[in-house]
Order: structure tokens, then C-alpha cells, then sequence
């Protein structure tokens, strides 16, 4: 049985001391694949050293194969954006072969103090994606509504993952009508989310698996460290929301990041 997580930051400094034993039981826990995204300049090394140490697995070894994608988090968007941006580029354009444009979006939670910044920011690294033929890889804090229309102006012509997906059922729709998919991670887990109402609703066919390591760790372990290994415990959820099999939601989930990432 094949599992992917589609979005964990494995890369950042929690887990410095036991990576190899992180991305083990990952393997175990029947996860093949990992998809990294990308934060700002100050990760963008560590996430490459991460991925080059372990894509391809060498011959015989236990360990998922990880995927790089490349761009700039709209919380890194301030008054250097315009070098952020110039940045990724760079490293974008650096020889090494990229998954998706991620995670980039919009965060209008803590802070908007450049919320026209992060707009520009977006544009940009979507038409960036559009130029590569690469899938984009969307963080809608806050800000669901705002990302639906912006993604509408290149509706056709760029598709990728809603990570995170906490909306509505109407944004839920239209994000599928545009061609994307709904990350769907350990919120689903919390029983006064509302997604796993919403689940219910949305046909398999348009979900993909995700962590969000080391951030929404899934029940039982909510408040503790996430990490990949728990995407079986999110496809379990998913699982019994839904009245399907583990390896059903398995199958389906992982075809999606198949075809999304383009493997």
C-alpha cells in the first residue's frame, strides 16, 4: 500500500537530531513519497541538502523518496520580498529538478501590513509555474476566499494543491472546478473542525494526503511534534469519514499526487 504526503517541512531544525529515525518510520508506515516545500532563503539549502541525501534511496535501503518544490512562503513576504522573490528564482533556475512552485499564497492571519506585497508575490510565482509547466502548491490562511480569485485569472493554465484545507463547502467546490486538489491533514482529525463534515461531502477523487510536519499533528498526538509517519493516521480518518478502506483511500489519495506532481 502505497502513501504519499504531499506537503511536510522535514527539512526544518525539530528534527536535526533524529531525521534518519523520522524518515524510517515513514517508510514503515507505508509512506513512499514526500514532498518538501519550500519556506524563504534562510531553508532553502537545508531542504535541498534533505532531498539530495535521500532521492533517490540507494539500492536496498528503507527510506521514502523526497521531492523538492520551490518558492517563496507568503509570511516571508516583507519589505525584502522583491529579493526573496529574486532569490527563488535563482534556485528555481539552479539545475535541480523541482516538483511544484510551493508553497506560496497568501496569510492574512497575523499580520497584513503586506498583504499588497503578498498579491504581487503570488502573481509572480504563478506565472512562474505557468513558464516551468509545474503544479503549484497554495497556503491559504485567512485568505481562502482572496486565493480562489486569484487563481481564477489563469484558470486553464496552472492546477495544484490547496494545502491545508479548512474552508467552506462552497470554496471547496470552487477550488475543484478550477482543477485543484484539497490537502487535506491532521485538522481532519480535531472533531470541532468542521472538515470532517465537509469530507462527507467531497468525493475522493479530489483529496490529497498531507502533513504539514512539524506543524498539525494529528489526534493522538496533537500538541507533539507532526511527522510523515502520521499520514497513515490522517488516511485512517479519512477512511472511516467516508465509510471507505484504508487501502482504497490509500490508492485514490496517492494517484491524485501522482498525477498533480506530474510523476
Amino acid at each position: 500500500m502505497l502513501l504519499i504526503d504531499t506537503h511536510a517541512h522535514l527539512y526544518g531544525d525539530q528534527f536535526d537530531s533524529d531525521i534518519d529515525k523520522v524518515l524510517q518510520r515513514a517508510y514503515h508506515s507505508g509512506i513512499e513519497k514526500i514532498f518538501l516545500p519550500a519556506i524563504d532563503h534562510e531553508t532553502h539549502d537545508r531542504l535541498l541538502k534533505l532531498a539530495n541525501s535521500a532521492s533517490p534511496p540507494a539500492a536496498g535501503s528503507h527510506l521514502p523518496t523526497i521531492y523538492p518544490t520551490m518558492g517563496v512562503h507568503p509570511c516571508s513576504i516583507n519589505e525584502n520580498y522583491k529579493q526573496e522573490l529574486e532569490t527563488a528564482w535563482n534556485y528555481l533556475n539552479n539545475g535541480t529538478k523541482y516538483y511544484a512552485i510551493g508553497e506560496i499564497g497568501l496569510d492574512f492571519y497575523w499580520d497584513v501590513t503586506y498583504k499588497e506585497q503578498q498579491f504581487e508575490a503570488f502573481d509572480t510565482q504563478i506565472q512562474w509555474a505557468i513558464e516551468k509547466g509545474l503544479p503549484i502548491v497554495i497556503h491559504s490562511r485567512k485568505s481562502t476566499y482572496d486565493c480562489i480569485e486569484v487563481v481564477k485569472k489563469y484558470k486553464g493554465k496552472v492546477n495544484g494543491i490547496f494545502h491545508c484545507f479548512s474552508g467552506s463547502a462552497e470554496e471547496a467546490n470552487e477550488i475543484i472546478k478550477l482543477g485543484f486538489y484539497l490537502g487535506i491533514g491532521g485538522v481532519a482529525t480535531y472533531k470541532n473542525s468542521g472538515l470532517q463534515e465537509l469530507l462527507k461531502e467531497i468525493d475522493l477523487s479530489h483529496i490529497v494526503l498531507e502533513t504539514d510536519a512539524p506543524y498539525l499533528t494529528p489526534v493522538p498526538y496533537r500538541g507533539k511534534r507532526n511527522e510523515s509517519s502520521y499520514i497513515r493516521i490522517i488516511a485512517d480518518e479519512v477512511a472511516r469519514i467516508k465509510g471507505l478502506s484504508l487501502a482504497e483511500v490509500a490508492e485514490v489519495t496517492s494517484a491524485n499526487a501522482m498525477k498533480v506532481f506530474q510523476l
